[in-house]
């Protein structure tokens, strides 16, 4: 599992615990949601990585 991955899961979490429970801080949440796409955009549009 790839650190974007891990982070895109993470920040999935995150942004379904904000949208059900804390409502007040989504738009934070959201904007969270939106870095973990970019990121997994990235990480598929590069491909893997051989370390």
């Amino acid at each position: 599992m790839s650190i974007f991955t891990v982070l895109f899961v993470v920040l999935l979490l995150a942004w379904l615990l904000g949208w059900g429970v804390f409502h007040v801080a989504s738009a934070m949440i959201h904007i969270l949601l939106v870095v973990a796409l970019i990121a997994l955009v990235l990480h598929f549009v590069r491909g893997p990585r051989a370390v």
